[in-house]
Order: C-alpha cells, then structure tokens, then sequence
C-alpha cells in the first residue's frame, strides 16, 4: 500500500511538472522562425522610369521579390496622380517582374506602390517611387538612318541641280521605252490604232499612276503621227484621268482636233469582264501597237496572247513579280519592275525627274555596298571577333525598325 502511495505522488510530481513546462515561453529565436515562415514576401527594389523613344504617355515598372517567405498570390499596382488620389491600375500574379502603365499623362508626376495579396488580403506593400511620362522628338535608335538619308537627300539634290545647269544625266537605255516610237509608228504605217491598257487598279496604285505618265507621252506621239489612240479602262476615274491625260498630249503636239473622248472608255470593274472586253477590241480593231503598262493579275496572259494572235507589237510592264514572266514570254519588249517607274524620267528628260532617279540609284548603290560588308564582316566575325563588332555597327546603321 505505501509503495503504491509513492509511485501515486511520483506521477502527480511529473503531471504537474510537464503542466508548468507548457505555459513557460519557448525561446526567442523559437518564436522568430515560426512566425517567419508564414510571412508573405513583398515587393523590393522597385523602379519606375519613361519609356524613351516613344510618343509619352507611358512609364515602365520594374521590381525584384524578396527571395525569403511564402509567395503571395497576386500583386495590384496602385498610382498616385498630384491631387493624392488612389487608382488602381493593374492586378498581376505574383511570378510578374515588370509592367508598362501606358494611360499616364505627360508631364504629370505619378507615384507608384505594389501591394502583395494572400487570401484576399494585402500583407505587404512596397515602396513608392516616382515617375514623368514624356514625349520624345528624335528616336535615337533611328540616328544613323537618318544621316543617310539626309546624304542621299543632298546627292539627289545635286543631281537636280546639275540637270538644270545643263549637264548631261546618264540612263541607261530601257528597250522598251526606247520602242514607244517605233511602234507607234509602224501602227502609223498600217493604218491601225494604237491600244494602250493601263492596269486593273484604280488611281490610289502607285503602278497606275506610272502608267498614266507613260500614256501621256503615247498620246503626243500619236497626236504626231496621226495614229488613233485606243484606251480602255476598267475604272471610272481611271477613264476621266486618261481622257484629260490624252487631251493635253494631243494639244502639246497641236492636234487638239483630232482628239476623241469616245475612244478613252469605261468597260467594267469585274476582273475577267473587262479581260474579255479587251480581247473583244483587239479581234475587233486588230491594233498594230498595244501597250499593256500597269498593274496586272491573272489576266496578264489573256491579253497578251491575245495582242500576239492579231500580230501587233506589243510593250509590257509591271511590278507584280508573278506576271513578268508571262509578259517576257508573250511579248515583245517588257518592262521589270522599277523600270516602269523610271519611265516617266526617262521619256521626259525633266531635270528634276532625271536627278531624283539618279540620287535613288546612288543610295540603292550605298545600301548594296553596305550590305555586302556587312555579310563580310559577319562571315569573318565567326574567326575574328573585332569584325563581328562591326557586323553589328552596320546592322544597327541600316536597321529601319
């Protein structure tokens, strides 16, 4: 009875020991890494600055999280304008590094703080930092672009200006264009019109209009040569602009009686319609000199073995890449590309046509030499690294992006 009594006492001892080791505090160090382990990180590090080289109205955000604690699970980025009031302007997840606010206003000072959400809750909140959206007149990545493009601008310049002193600008001979005369005056000999097919475009086409410079000069020729001047078109004010185009050619050859608006007509807008329709005056009027100059697509080869079946002579040009090749094999003189836009220069000889056309092909030429060294000094930068430093200068000075 007096042993059990003991042990008795001896457990009480120990309940009441472990009782009062609960309620002591553990160390300080203890409670430091509990409670740590469930803070949530914030932002640090945070920077705000304008984005250069634009037209304003944006500031770029930058930021660092902390690397110790729970992540949160989103970020929202407050603004302050001057007058001290709040926006928020963004919610991000909390893997995001960076944002652009692109709805500031120039010239207004903004202050920025990001606030880090747990459960719905911000737990923590960054510093503010500060920030002027602006304007930028010059893109400096764009420098080197531009002073080459203000030397060619000179270079253009002075070929004008050479022209009009009377110097002698040379162009190499175009086969076509040097035929214009030729076949007008063969159609002249026959004692047949002249069919001159300015594209399918309307004005708004670059083609087109080139197109119209070169009839034009058709037109006095056969003002001249008392041929009769066939265009049809395939748009309304493609007509109008031709019939005013033919009307002052024939009054600079000074045959302003023979003109005829009838024989410049609107056929149809529809594609093959009006493909149809110009295979039909062909077969009709057999025309001893056709020119089909301006932009073309699949009708290309239609008219031109059409033109090649009644016999006539036939004188093409565009710059649609797939309808050259059925040009060169179905007629007779064909003009490549910017050949068709150099013809206006070349028929003409006007001194500021010829020395625009030169300076161009002086700064087709500097791009070409520029090109050519940059795949050099590319080629030999994979042995020699100061050379691929300079691949990357003349990447850089001829980057147009």
């Amino acid at each position: 009875m007096r042993k059990l009594s003991a042990v008795t006492a001896v457990l009480l001892v120990s309940l009441a020991g472990l009782a009062l080791a609960d309620n002591t505090d553990p160390p300080e160090n203890v409670v430091t890494e509990a409670a740590s382990e469930f803070e949530v990180c914030s932002v640090i590090d945070l920077h705000a600055s304008d984005i250069p080289n634009d037209e304003g109205g944006s500031v770029k955000l930058r930021w660092i999280m902390e690397s110790e604690g729970i992540r949160p699970d989103s970020l929202e980025i407050m603004r302050r304008d001057p007058t001290g009031s709040d926006e928020l302007i963004a919610t991000l997840s909390a893997n995001s590094m960076n944002y652009t606010d692109d709805s500031a206003r120039n010239g207004t000072t903004y202050s920025y703080r990001i606030l880090s959400f747990r459960g719905g809750v911000a737990e923590a909140c960054s510093d503010e930092v500060q920030a002027v959206a602006s304007a930028q007149w010059f893109y400096s990545g764009r420098v080197g672009m531009f002073i080459i493009l203000s030397l060619i601008m000179l270079v253009i310049v002075y070929y004008i200006e050479s022209g009009k002193r009377g110097k002698e600008l040379y162009i190499r001979e175009i086969a076509g264009l040097a035929a214009v005369d030729d076949a007008v005056g063969r159609a002249t000999e026959m004692g047949k019109p002249v069919l001159y097919i300015p594209g399918i475009m309307d004005m708004d086409n670059i083609q087109t209009i080139a197109s119209i410079v070169i009839l034009g000069r058709v037109a006095r020729k056969t003002a001249e040569y008392g041929s009769p001047l066939l265009v049809p078109t395939s748009r309304s004010v493609v007509m109008s602009v031709a019939q005013e185009v033919v009307k002052e050619g024939y009054l600079q050859a000074g045959r302003s009686d023979a003109f005829n608006k009838e024989n410049i007509q609107y056929l149809t807008d529809d594609q093959f319609g009006y493909a149809a329709g110009v295979d039909g005056i062909m077969v009709r009027e057999k025309p001893a000199a056709i020119f089909l100059l301006g932009c073309f697509y699949a009708e290309s080869l239609i008219l031109a073995e059409t033109g090649r079946s009644v016999g006539a002579i036939q004188i093409a040009g565009t710059a649609m890449p797939s309808q050259i090749p059925f040009f060169i094999a179905a007629c007779d003189y064909t003009l490549i590309g910017e050949e068709l836009f150099a013809a206006s220069a070349y028929l003409s000889r006007e001194p500021k046509l010829l020395g625009s056309l030169k300076g161009q092909d002086a700064g087709k030429l500097f791009f070409l030499i520029l090109i050519v060294a940059g795949v050099i000094a590319a080629s030999i930068g994979d042995f020699w690294s100061p050379m691929k430093s300079v691949a990357e200068f003349l990447r850089k000075l001829v980057t147009v992006n």
